[in-house]
């Protein structure tokens, strides 16, 4: 998923029967959870924007995602 920016991963746990997803290409730690596949979205959404405020509240900039790394393509 990808939201303002930033991209998840996201990972399905058996047992409790909840997805868990995490921020990915930032050195902070952004993590959030839904027993659905919308109520995910929305913890992804929510824990974003949540971030963002945090860090505007303390004046420090948001780690920004890392740029994707050009895929190479063979050629043959």
């Amino acid at each position: 998923m990808n939201y303002q920016g930033y991209q998840s991963a996201v990972s399905f746990d058996d047992e409790a029967e909840i997805f868990h997803g995490e921020v990915t290409g930032i050195r902070d730690v952004i993590t959030f959870q839904g027993t659905t596949v919308e109520e995910l979205k929305q913890a992804f959404h929510a824990s974003v924007d949540d971030y963002l405020a945090f860090c505007a509240s303390r004046g420090e900039s948001p780690d920004q995602p890392a740029a994707e790394a050009p895929q190479s393509v063979a050629v043959a």
